[in-house]
């Protein structure tokens, strides 16, 4: 199955540019009008450059043979699209919430087009707008409040913001991570004591710290997120979640741990 999927991928890869499929089958957020429900699936196996399947594919190579062997081929299957599927919810839960609270910014400004009100807007949403009003114009319109020519400006940043944001066709989430992530975490639940050794960390680490570390990183990005960030750190958690859950709801009927 590891190997089938590696295929698929690979296959699809090469596929997505002359077809065309990330606009139709990249996974966009909840309220954008190019969501489709099938996107939860068709996410997974898309991927946005060659680094990007690279690093996909070589984890699932990694770690999905040994689960692969716990579990067999169909079990593997359903792990990969439950945790793939997972983490696509649980991003899109968090783009949800932050176009509600995009969304309640925005009309405290159309309420009270403002200077003040603006400048909250553009800093509580920064990550995630697409441009950004220059300090000079806001000192401008906080001195000239009453500028309508400044509030219609406004308003149609906040508008358009939003927009861009819910239906950019370039925004759609793409990549195998998510369920990367959920066979990383089973990997180090079901064999906790491997030591792994990478090129970027010639030191040996045993699975548990390096899942749980890799784990804490996702979590301090993705809360803090920095200018320019595209990844989809909190899909990345929520496939170590779902990828806990299933192992914890399954069982490992295991007696010895690697």
């Amino acid at each position: 199955m590891v190997r089938n999927l590696l295929l698929i991928t690979i296959v699809i890869f090469f596929l997505q540019g002359p077809f065309n499929l990330i606009p139709r089958f990249a996974l966009y957020p909840f309220l954008s009008n190019y969501f489709i429900p099938f996107q939860l699936v068709t996410y997974i196996f898309l991927h946005g450059g060659l680094g990007h399947i690279f690093s996909n594919m070589f984890g699932l190579v990694m770690f999905g043979p040994m689960l692969e062997r716990v579990w067999g081929p169909s079990r593997f299957l359903v792990f990969y699209l439950i945790t793939g599927i997972g983490a696509g919810l649980i991003h899109n839960g968090i783009n949800y919430y932050e176009v509600m609270k995009m969304e309640k910014a925005a009309n405290v400004y159309l309420m009270d087009p403002t200077a003040s009100n603006l400048s909250t807007f553009t800093s509580e949403n920064e990550h995630l707008l697409s441009q950004r009003f220059t300090m000079e114009f806001l000192d401008k319109f906080d001195k000239d409040p009453n500028n309508p020519d400044y509030i219609q400006l406004g308003k149609k940043f906040v508008r358009d913001q939003i927009d861009q944001y819910l239906n950019n066709p370039n925004l759609g989430t793409v990549g195998a991570s998510g369920a990367l992530f959920g066979i990383m975490a089973a990997f180090a639940l079901l064999f906790p004591n491997t030591e792994l050794l990478f090129l970027f960390f010639p030191i040996p680490i045993k699975a548990k710290y390096f899942v749980l570390l890799y784990g804490i990183y996702e979590y301090y990005s993705g809360i803090h997120r920095t200018e320019g960030d595209n990844v989809a750190h909190f899909a990345h958690l929520g496939g170590m979640l779902f990828g806990f859950i299933l192992v914890k709801l399954w069982g490992t009927n295991r007696q010895r741990f690697y």
